[in-house]
């Protein structure tokens, strides 16, 4: 019978908004890495340039869905980037996650090598440009907000007590720490920085139980490393 309580409070109203834009998003890289799949075995023939294009209109449909349910994210306090010291940790956490990142190029048995995106494939001019502004965006402004609503707030929470909500934010359990760190690896190709990452990640809402300064390090780690991929070329990492 707990059980089956349990279930019946999935989903509710307060998960949807937090869910929905991650899930959304995963259903993107899905077909994406279908049609890729089915390109390598020769179902038909599709350029990498072209799911180029998919990824302008995966974040702006994330975004529009942000949007929309920008009301219900009472736990976002955008002023919380206005304490400096605060802020300051923010942006140093988001930029040893970029060092663990581009220094744990670890993935998994069987996984093959990131595709990426390599704008050097794209036609030189507008095309190349308004592409890569858009994986450049996408990264910074929309997947860090939409990635720490669904983790840090709702499935860190969730872990502790399915009544997600009546679970202060920062709540700590080892169960939900370890449980929401390797699933936040499992979403990213290279497996140890992404558990690395969502360790960090975690700790940091620990310590300032601000999902905002979270997204802001998440952000910052984003944009350093979009620098990088740009500067040394290593395209795989996007």
């Amino acid at each position: 019978m707990r059980a089956f309580a349990t279930v019946k409070q999935w989903p509710d109203r307060g998960a949807l908004p937090r869910v929905l834009p991650f899930a959304l998003f995963i259903a993107f890289v899905a077909l994406e890495e279908g049609a890729r799949t089915a390109a390598l075995r020769q179902w038909f023939v599709l350029p990498e340039p072209v799911l180029y294009a998919l990824y302008p209109v995966k974040a702006c449909s994330v975004a529009a869905l942000l949007l929309l349910w920008r009301g219900s994210y009472p736990e976002l306090h955008l002023r919380d980037l206005l304490d400096l010291k605060r802020s300051t940790l923010a942006v140093v956490v988001g930029l040893i996650t970029f060092l663990v990142w581009i220094n744990l190029q670890v993935t998994l048995p069987l996984v093959g090598g990131a595709a990426g995106f390599d704008p050097t494939l794209l036609p030189e001019g507008a095309p190349r440009l308004v592409l890569t502004a858009a994986r450049v965006a996408g990264a910074v402004l929309v997947v860090p907000v939409m990635e720490e609503l669904f983790w840090r707030s709702f499935l860190l929470r969730y872990l502790v007590h399915p009544d997600f909500e009546s679970v202060p934010l920062g709540s700590f359990s080892w169960s939900s720490f370890l449980v929401a760190s390797a699933l936040f690896a499992l979403e990213h190709h290279f497996f140890l920085a992404g558990l690395a990452a969502g360790a960090i990640y975690n700790l940091l809402l620990y310590r300032t139980r601000s999902l905002a300064l979270c997204v802001m390090a998440h952000a910052v780690t984003n944009l350093v490393l979009a620098m990088y991929v740009l500067h040394s070329g290593k395209w795989y990492f996007w």
